[in-house]
């Protein structure tokens, strides 16, 4: 469920919006920061990018093994299932 903040911006004439200050200190998005934004019924839904493990999205612990990020606990799984 989604939470109104009560604040509102307006778009400029590229499409892009101003998060405020207030927002990004409290979910610590700095200059720079990677943002995912994806879609919703309830609208558009924007939110700090963590790329996380390939297999089940888990983001500490991570590897990357031929370009694709594991986390330890998948590593080992196809360790253990190489091995038979």
């Amino acid at each position: 469920m989604m939470k109104s903040t009560g604040i509102v911006r307006k778009l400029d004439e590229l499409g892009r919006i101003v998060i405020p200050k207030e927002l990004r200190t409290t979910y610590r998005i700095k200059e720079g920061d990677p943002i995912e934004i994806t879609t919703a019924e309830e609208g558009i839904l924007m939110k700090l990018y963590r790329p996380g493990c390939s297999c089940c999205n888990e983001v500490s612990e991570l590897t990357e093994v031929n370009g694709i990020r594991l986390c330890a606990d998948c590593i080992q799984k196809f360790v253990r299932g190489g091995q038979r």
